[in-house]
């Protein structure tokens, strides 16, 4: 491989395509990049569309911190139906006549599912139950519970409230929604509760991420733009862009990249980067009484 075709370290950020898993644009990523070193911060379904945060080369070692950040998405749930899966991806499980729900009702079902929650994730999801994958023991027919998560809801708004009629003729509801929230938070679980609390089921029939963490959709790429021009954000601006940030001179750059675990200043949010004095960046270190650890090293 020629030096001009060398992957540049950094974030690539996709507009994930609707019928894609993670997984396929990791895939695709790892053909239009040239390299095995593609990784995804936090899946997203394969009916939802929008920001799918990918690293190539040594950037797929920030992805397991940035996976741990905030998420906002815009999603359309349908009241007067339930799904096997939660979304429309799944067959529909129960119908029931949701034209008589009111607004009020519905807000009051929102407030109750925002803030700090406790979250049954969805049945027909990647979650593992004693390392089976929760997915797996659905298609297997196995009866079982899924224990409740934290999860944080920062914000749950409902921007409009369509009445529809569904395929099989039940009136139903389309709620045009958006929400922000803490990872491991299911979209589709939300819908799910909220029609359950209403009385009439609920089920997901749209979503897309907007937002992971500091990265948003205006900066996100589609695989065909990808495709036509590959746009990298270089490691040490995503790491700045995402994470608080250290500066240190030569003499602690070297101490540091040689292992040695420096004093370190307190800082609200963990882990911090660390960048050099030529504003390379170096590492991403926790504090640990009062000790920077290196969680992982760039330099």
């Amino acid at each position: 491989m020629t030096e001009h075709h060398r992957t540049p370290d950094g974030l690539v950020i996709v507009d994930k395509p609707s019928g894609f898993t993670s997984h396929d644009v990791v895939a695709k990523m790892r053909g239009i990049a040239r390299t095995r070193r593609v990784g995804h911060a936090g899946t997203l379904d394969p009916m939802a569309t929008g920001v799918l945060v990918l690293g190539v080369e040594r950037a797929t070692k920030l992805l397991g911190h940035l996976a741990l950040t905030e998420k906002e998405y815009l999603g359309t749930i349908r009241l007067g139906q339930s799904s096997v899966t939660d979304d429309a991806e799944g067959e529909i499980t129960s119908s029931a006549d949701a034209s008589a729900v009111t607004r009020e009702a519905v807000d009051a079902q929102v407030a109750r599912l925002t803030g700090a929650i406790m979250q049954v994730p969805s049945k027909v999801s990647a979650i593992k139950i004693d390392g089976k994958r929760s997915y797996a023991r659905v298609r297997g027919g196995e009866e079982f519970d899924i224990p409740a998560r934290p999860v944080t809801v920062s914000s749950f708004r409902v921007y409009d409230v369509r009445p529809a009629v569904a395929e099989d003729g039940t009136p139903v509801l389309d709620l045009v929604v958006s929400v922000v929230c803490s990872s491991g938070t299911y979209i589709r679980a939300l819908a799910r509760d909220l029609g359950a609390g209403l009385g009439v089921g609920g089920h997901l029939t749209a979503l897309r991420r907007t937002r992971v963490g500091p990265y948003g959709i205006d900066g996100a790429r589609t695989l065909d733009q990808l495709q036509e021009e590959l746009t990298v954000m270089p490691v040490a601006e995503a790491a700045g862009s995402a994470f608080a940030r250290w500066d240190v001179d030569e003499r602690r750059a070297k101490l540091l990249l040689n292992g040695v675990r420096l004093d370190m200043p307190a800082y609200e949010a963990s882990p911090v980067a660390v960048f050099g004095p030529d504003g390379s960046f170096l590492a991403l270190v926790e504090e640990q009484k009062g000790k920077a650890k290196s969680l992982a090293v760039f330099g």
